[in-house]
């Protein structure tokens, strides 16, 4: 989305503290530093508007007073990743979600009084004493084609993110991470064969003509989002971003744009099993080449708690005209079989043209497979909803 100039402002103030943090704790000794003061003064003026505001974040929900002053003078051990870190996006954007994100890998633990109960109630009861099943990818071909006539399913997308182990999150990732890593990626996904050869593109000093073109296919992600800017995503932009793009345009990663890494796997129309195995083909290659890094409890690290576990989205954009005149059991439908109903372009955005983006909403306590046989049924329930619907009209 574009911001008008008083929110840009805004986040480059926010932006301009977090960078504070960085400069002056980043390096500090590995068994914690202090907190800064200014950086203690704003987290108190952040918490107390948010705590008079009618938020319905999930921050706000369990950012109770006892865990801030409990947690507002920690620091992670390697980065020193501090509380304000965490939330800035959450007490920038009152509008947010969840608004919480994790500053480096450490932030979990060190931040799990504030942590462990958003990700139990975003991931439907994922408690602190559950862990994350090994990874269990089983094969695409179990699931049939939900549409092969191509009546509702546009089409279909598997992804899933990955973070390079000895590497923070954006908000400490200094200038010389972004190009280190970009490095790494880089010489990972030029050198896969097959299907998935391909090319790399670096955003810096990418032609305009190009990335707009990108954009407009539904392949680049762009700049802009203010929950992820305030988040501390978008800094030094755009150095160390980029795509690689296979020959087939149907597998690409995301260099750096919110996770190190984003592996998707793309098509038109409603075979989600294909769509998958590529995917896994793809992660496991580069699983080769680059050490991810993995959490015993709460499997695959990442900047957003919503996207811990698996960290799979498989997601459809589909045509559901008549259940679109029907909101309230859409909601149904969706809690039912645990689905995410988006706009076209995603979160934040509307539904153009009758085009919904629906999603799997867990990533964690089950495995990869099982995610997208519930998923797969999830689909396959709507869509035989959407034609009991039009045939009672």
């Amino acid at each position: 989305m574009l911001l008008n100039f008083k929110t840009r402002l805004e986040l480059r103030l926010l932006g301009h503290c977090t960078q504070l943090a960085i400069n002056r704790q980043r390096y500090a000794s590995k068994s914690g530093g202090k907190v800064d003061k200014e950086v203690l003064a704003q987290l108190e003026e952040g918490f107390k508007k948010l705590s008079e505001s009618k938020s319905k974040s999930l921050l706000k929900k369990h950012l109770t007073k006892e865990i801030f002053e409990k947690l507002k003078t920690q620091t992670t051990p390697s980065f020193n990743s501090t509380l304000m870190h965490c939330v800035s996006s959450g007490l920038c954007n009152h509008d947010s979600g969840v608004g919480l994100y994790a500053p480096d890998p450490e932030a979990y633990k060190v931040f799990a009084d504030l942590f462990d109960p958003v990700i139990e109630e975003y991931h439907k009861c994922f408690k602190k004493t559950d862990k994350q099943p090994e990874t269990k990818f089983g094969k695409g071909k179990d699931f049939e084609n939900l549409d092969p006539d191509g009546h509702f399913i546009v089409s279909t997308r598997v992804r899933c993110g990955r973070a390079v182990k000895g590497f923070p999150f954006n908000p400490c990732l200094t200038e010389q991470d972004y190009q280190e890593l970009e490095s790494k990626i880089c010489g990972a996904v030029t050198s896969l064969t097959g299907e998935y050869k391909g090319n790399y593109m670096p955003l810096t000093g990418m032609d305009k003509c190009v990335q707009d073109k990108l954009i407009a296919d539904h392949f680049l992600f762009k700049e802009g989002d203010r929950f992820l800017a305030a988040a501390g995503a978008s800094r030094f932009w755009p150095t160390g971003r980029g795509i690689f793009l296979n020959e087939a345009k149907n597998f690409l990663v995301w260099c750096n744009e919110e996770d190190h890494i984003r592996i998707i796997s793309m098509e038109k129309g409603g075979d989600l099993g294909k769509v998958y195995d590529r995917m896994v083909g793809g992660v496991e290659a580069l699983g080769k080449q680059l050490q991810f890094n993995r959490d015993e409890r709460l499997g695959y690290l990442t900047f957003c708690p919503t996207n811990l576990g698996t960290s799979i989205r498989a997601s459809v954009h589909i045509r559901l005209p008549n259940l679109m005149c029907q909101p309230e059991e859409m909601k149904k439908l969706a809690e039912k079989y645990r689905l995410q109903i988006r706009g076209t372009s995603g979160e934040h955005s509307e539904a153009k043209d009758g085009v919904h983006d629906i999603s799997n909403q867990r990533r964690m306590g089950l495995t990869e497979y099982e995610i997208i046989k519930e998923m797969h049924n999830g689909i396959k329930g709507l869509i035989e909803a959407e034609c009991m619907a039009k045939s009672s009209n």
